[in-house]
């Protein structure tokens, strides 16, 4: 029996690394991308199609901006700001668990995974993959490994084929994800890891700067 997983592809560094290792690993890969209102959707979706067109996966966009607009965020809120620049530093974890907040969008990615779960079973997967970092998930507790673990659980529960979670990348920090990338070939013109949808990434939010400080770091230009 062929093994399918079903990849939540944002089409960030961390799902892209995770993409291109789940089509290694598994004999059928699915990819969807969530809409819920951010700010970058009309880029993250353009990004997420061409990478399953390069790596000859499906991809279906998911419907969810009542996330957005139940939430107050600086990703989905029109209103307010994402801290870039100055707001952020990426070294200060006093300053990182601020931008965190100014960006945290309330069970965002339980919701994910729960609707890719139910996707998947329906599809025959078992498997759902992430892409989260060690990095990040000193700030944002649903990118941990704990968090993986009680969705686990939990999915044993609520899906028939029990559907697990697993994510390539949860023990690795951004620089580590570049440096797996480059060995997987990942092209990494096709990531976008900005919280906005400007014709290029702005460089200053604190996603953009995580990924430009790894590209740095493990040699690859970005």
């Amino acid at each position: 029996m062929a093994k399918k997983a079903m990849v939540l592809l944002s089409s960030g560094l961390d799902s892209t690394v995770n993409l291109y290792w789940a089509c290694q690993e598994f004999d059928l890969v699915s990819t969807v991308t969530f809409d819920y209102g951010q700010k970058a959707v009309r880029q993250e979706v353009y990004h997420a199609q061409l990478l399953a067109e390069k790596l000859k996966t499906s991809h279906e966009v998911i419907d969810i901006r009542w996330l957005g607009k139940v939430s107050s965020s600086g990703l989905t809120d029109s209103s307010m700001q994402v801290p870039t620049g100055p707001e952020v530093d990426i070294d200060s974890r006093e300053q990182s668990m601020k931008t965190a907040a100014a960006v945290w969008v309330p069970n965002r990615n339980g919701v994910f995974l729960n609707i890719a779960a139910s996707l998947a079973e329906s599809q025959g997967a078992r498997w759902v993959i992430p892409g989260f970092n060690r990095e990040e998930a000193a700030t944002f507790p649903d990118n941990t490994v704990d968090f993986i673990d009680a969705t686990n659980k939990a999915l044993e529960y609520s899906t028939n084929n029990r559907v697990q979670v697993k994510c390539f990348t949860a023990d690795l920090d951004k620089t580590e994800i570049v440096r797996v990338g480059v060995e997987l070939g990942v092209d990494f013109s096709l990531v976008w890891p900005c919280y906005y949808d400007k014709a290029e990434i702005c460089r200053e939010c604190e996603s953009c700067q995580r990924f430009l400080r790894a590209m740095k770091a493990a040699g690859v230009a970005g």
